[in-house]
């Protein structure tokens, strides 16, 4: 019975001999840094990808996912040997292919005389929408420079990093330059990377220098019209079509002419980059799937070549090469690559990406 009374009596007592720590630390508002990855002012809520109020015409599922933060990543400086966060995300769900620390998590990077690397994962607290979490702590004396990765499958309703409070905290400018906007699937989104910085628009932004904005949309990059007339109003150096995999074959005839076609009105000179997908990995023992990929890649490659007969300038093709390997282990679900599918992804489409944008003086 003691034990029982003094059990209960500990746990009473731990919140105050946890959280008064929290005293010694000073919280910024992450929207007074620097928001890196955005391609248009989201009057809302800073941490949506789009402005859905005023292009309120897109698919309704289209809306919901450009509310997630995938891509978006803050960029500050600080002397503080700790860093910590508390975010509010909207929803509580768990994803099956996901981490919760890509899906609602955080994911922090440190810049050292390597390059940036990872120092701290913010984990969500399971079944809430409300986050603390120490991200880096004991870093030597000095002033580090940092990228905090917002969740890829969540939307973000509040963010603040904790600083001790001797410390200063400052908005760092952007490590990226130029804007390359890729528009696409659920694999452009994140899935099924670990962490939000593994994705692989963040993961080509970090090795280049430059800005990969992600327009990844989960199950829905289907270029419907709606979403073609809300890219053209997007201010960018290039174009990435990495759409492929969702829309049917019909679809991608159907839709095709007028994605690019609308691009290239609006943007005359600039590059546009299709991208032909990999055959999903369940393609090799489902046949339905396999047969699908074929006609999808079969109308991809069609219109591309129509374009190119009708005269329409500055348009290119990555053809898929195995992106994700040979050996079958680059897919977490037979859909979506896992950090090794992205990493040999990035391998393949990064130097012809690159090769393009610098016949255009993008460097």
């Amino acid at each position: 019975m003691k034990r029982g009374i003094l059990f209960i009596a500990l746990c009473c007592l731990m919140p105050l001999l946890v959280w008064p720590a929290n005293k010694n630390l000073k919280y910024v508002e992450a929207s007074s840094l620097t928001l890196v990855g955005k391609a248009m002012p989201t009057p809302a809520n800073v941490y949506h990808r789009v402005d859905v109020e005023k292009y309120s015409d897109m698919p309704k599922h289209v809306k919901n996912l450009f509310t997630y933060s995938a891509g978006l990543a803050v960029s500050f400086k600080t002397n503080s040997p700790t860093v910590v966060a508390r975010w509010t995300t909207e929803g509580k769900r768990v994803m099956g292919n996901m981490t919760p620390i890509a899906q609602r998590g955080l994911d922090l990077y440190m810049y050292s005389d390597d390059g940036w690397m990872p120092v701290g994962v913010g984990t969500p607290t399971a079944g809430k929408t409300e986050h603390e979490c120490c991200l880096v702590k004991n870093l030597k004396s000095g002033e580090h420079r940092f990228l905090l990765y917002l969740p890829l499958f969540d939307e973000i309703t509040s963010l603040e990093i904790g600083v001790d409070s001797a410390a200063v905290i400052t908005a760092e400018p952007s490590p990226f330059r130029h804007t390359i906007l890729i528009y696409g699937s659920s694999i452009l989104h994140g899935a099924s990377a670990s962490r939000a910085g593994l994705a692989y628009p963040a993961r080509m932004a970090r090795n280049t220098g430059f800005n990969f904005v992600n327009f990844g949309l989960s199950g829905s990059g289907k270029m419907e019209p709606a979403v073609a007339n809300m890219l053209k109003d997007v201010r960018a150096d290039a174009f990435v079509l990495d759409c492929m995999p969702n829309p049917l074959p019909e679809e991608i005839t159907e839709r095709t002419q007028y994605l690019v076609k609308t691009i290239r009105e609006h943007h005359p000179g600039v590059p546009i980059i299709l991208v032909e997908t990999f055959m999903r990995e369940d393609g090799y023992s489902d046949q339905q799937m396999h047969e699908r990929c074929i006609r999808q890649s079969e109308a991809f490659i069609e219109q591309y070549e129509l374009l190119k007969k009708e005269g329409v300038k500055d348009i290119y093709l990555i053809r898929d090469n195995h992106a994700i390997g040979t050996d079958h282990e680059g897919s977490i679900d037979g859909t979506h690559p896992n950090d090794l599918g992205f990493d040999r992804l990035v391998r393949q489409y990064q130097p012809q990406i690159m090769k393009i944008l610098k016949r255009y003086g993008i460097r």
